[in-house]
C-alpha cells in the first residue's frame, strides 16, 4: 500500500503539462504493432474536480482483480490548497473539512515504461492488441526490478501470486470480457473516463481536444497515458 502513495509535495512537484525533454532510447515507439497496424492508445482521464474521494473506485478494483487484503492498484490521496492556520472561505473557521481535493495514485501506463526496459524476463511487457503495459505472471522472477524503475512508486508484489503488479486497466479481467475498466465503471461522479485517444471519435479523445490536462513528471520521458484534470482552485 505504501508504495503506491505518493507524498503531496511530490505529485505537485512532478505534474505538469508540455512535451517530455528527455527520451528513453531503450524503448521502441508504441504507434503501431508488429503487423504495422496502427493500435490503439488507451487512456484514462482523472477529473479531479468532479472526484470526492468516496473510494468505491479502489474497492471495484480490489474485487476485480481478486487483489489480497492491504494490497490496491489505486488509492486516492487527499490534498489541500489552505495554508495551516488559515481562515476557510467556505465556513469562516480556521479548522474545517470543506477543502476536499483528491488526486487518483496509480500506474501511470507509460508509453514508455521504464518497467518494461528493465524487466529481465520479458514478465513486464506492452500487450501487443491494445499497448497497455501488464505482467505475464508465469515468467516474474520477483527480482523487483520494475518496482525499483517506476518513478510513480506504482507497482508492488501480490502476495497472493508473487508477481509484481500494477494497474493495467483491468485488461485481464473487465476489458477481456468487453467492459470498461472496474473503476470507471464504479465512479457516479463521472471523475474518471477512459477509451482510446487514438479515435477521434471516442469521447476520451474529445475531451483531451478541449480540456486542461496535466501529466506527472512529463520531463522524465515516460509519457504517461493518465491524464488529470487538476483543481488549481480551492473551493470558495
Amino acid at each position: 500500500m505504501n508504495q503506491l502513495k505518493l507524498h503531496r509535495r511530490q505529485f505537485l512537484q512532478g505534474i505538469g503539462v508540455g512535451t517530455a525533454a528527455v527520451t528513453l532510447a531503450a524503448c521502441s515507439s508504441t504507434e503501431e504493432g508488429a503487423d504495422g497496424e496502427k493500435r490503439p492508445h488507451y487512456v484514462m482521464m482523472f477529473d479531479q474536480t468532479k472526484c470526492t474521494g468516496c473510494g468505491r473506485c479502489k474497492d471495484a478494483c480490489n474485487e476485480a482483480n481478486d487483489l489480497p487484503e492491504g494490497m490496491a492498484r489505486l488509492t486516492l490521496e487527499r490534498q489541500s490548497d489552505r495554508v495551516e492556520g488559515a481562515v476557510c472561505p467556505t465556513c469562516g473557521k480556521t479548522e474545517c473539512h470543506c477543502d476536499r481535493k483528491y488526486v487518483r495514485v496509480s500506474c501511470q501506463q507509460c508509453q514508455k515504461a521504464p518497467c518494461v526496459m528493465v524487466c529481465p524476463t520479458g514478465a513486464a511487457y506492452r500487450d501487443e492488441k491494445t499497448g497497455i503495459v501488464t505482467m505475464d505472471g508465469s515468467k516474474c522472477a520477483g527480482c523487483k526490478y520494475c518496482i525499483g524503475a517506476c518513478p510513480y512508486n506504482a507497482r508492488q508484489i501480490n502476495d497472493n501470486t508473487d508477481v509484481a503488479d500494477n494497474c493495467d486497466f483491468c485488461l485481464h479481467s473487465k476489458l477481456a470480457k468487453g467492459e470498461l475498466p472496474a473503476c470507471v465503471q464504479a465512479c457516479r461522479y463521472d471523475a474518471l473516463v477512459f477509451g482510446d485517444a487514438n479515435d477521434p471519435n471516442s469521447y476520451v479523445a474529445r475531451l483531451l481536444a478541449v480540456k486542461n490536462t496535466q501529466r506527472i513528471r512529463p520531463h522524465l520521458g515516460t509519457e504517461p497515458s493518465l491524464r488529470y484534470v487538476a483543481k488549481l482552485k480551492p473551493e470558495v
